[in-house]
């Protein structure tokens, strides 16, 4: 049997980490780039061969497609802090588009069978709930264009030079292996770790948003074995969890998964999507996934592994491009 040969960018980050442990499952030969900038070395699955460096790096992505003959490659190389991105737009930019483009271009002059991408539901921007494949995108902070210029450029390179590609919009994805120590991003992650240094937990404006918090295990494997589904090719899918909950209800089982009780510091409200949850028929039609994770279940998972691993100093961003309506937590 043949051994592919898969590019994952962002291995040492949170979902990339998993999506990689999967590939090695499936018999990959699988490459990681990554510039740790929000991910960790120790995530890198045993048994992959790790390049630290940026897909920003034009000439590093150009020599690494030269010297592996990839089969196909697994973009979830990005900065991922959506509300923060109002203001580092710069940052935003060269890293979720520019870096992505960088990968596109190598992919076709490399004749790479398939481009799996990690886009997100933040492409929507605020539209009827659930979000559908079939509504059209209206990004309302630049995290959210980055993601979806990046789709329309995939689309494009396909019409053009026969690029195949899987497009997949995850979100508020959590799980074993997550940054709890970044202050931007990832609310179950900021809570566990709030708790662990015995803080109050913080939430923007009155907790009424929602979102459908999805575990790792619901979103990576399927990733993975994209590759192998004809009915994925060219494809653009929702995927994560059916079952939206408030983030003040989180907060609430977030406490009972690390048994403990727990304040809430309630900030003002930022610019953000007040609720955002999608609708995952397609994605079901294509790869009948099995049942999802339970929210408990997840967050217990996740709490085990918290507090055998232990506190995270929240690094601070920087720089930060704009000062002017940044949130106050943030400077």
């Amino acid at each position: 049997m043949m051994q592919h040969i898969s590019l994952v960018t962002g291995g040492g980050g949170f979902i990339g980490s998993h999506v990689a442990q999967h590939l090695l499952t499936l018999n990959h030969k699988v490459i990681i780039l990554d510039d740790l900038s929000g991910g960790f070395e120790t995530n890198v699955p045993k048994g992959c061969t790790f390049v630290k460096g940026s897909i920003t790096n034009e000439d590093l992505v150009n020599s690494i497609f030269e010297q592996y003959n990839f089969d196909y490659v697994y973009h979830l190389a990005a900065y991922a802090a959506e509300g923060l991105s109002h203001f580092i737009r710069k940052f935003n930019y060269e890293n979720n588009l520019i870096g992505s483009i960088n990968l596109i271009n190598a992919s076709v002059n490399h004749n790479v069978k398939r481009f799996i991408f990690t886009s997100s539901i933040a492409v929507y921007g605020t539209q009827e709930l659930p979000l559908k494949e079939s509504q059209k995108p209206q990004p309302e902070d630049p995290y959210g264009i980055a993601k979806y210029a990046v789709e329309m450029d995939l689309k494009n390179a396909y019409k053009m030079f026969g690029l195949d590609y899987t497009i997949f919009r995850p979100h508020n994805v959590y799980g074993p292996g997550q940054n709890i120590g970044d202050k931007y991003r990832n609310v179950v992650g900021i809570f566990m770790n709030q708790i662990l240094k015995g803080e109050s937990l913080t939430i923007f404006g009155d907790g009424l948003q929602s979102r459908a918090f999805t575990y790792i295990d619901d979103v990576a494997p399927y990733i993975a074995s994209s590759y192998a589904f004809a009915k994925a090719k060219n494809k653009t899918f929702n995927i994560g969890s059916d079952t939206e909950s408030t983030v003040s209800a989180l907060a609430t089982e977030v406490g009972k998964a690390m048994k403990a009780t727990i304040n809430i510091n309630h900030l003002d409200q930022r610019e953000e999507v007040v609720h955002a949850y999608s609708d995952h028929t397609l994605f079901k039609k294509v790869f009948s996934p099995k049942n999802e994770t339970l929210l408990s279940k997840g967050l217990s998972e996740t709490a085990a592994w918290v507090q055998k691993h232990g506190a995270r100093e929240s690094s601070t961003f920087e720089p930060i491009e704009i000062i002017k309506n940044l949130p106050k937590s943030w400077q």
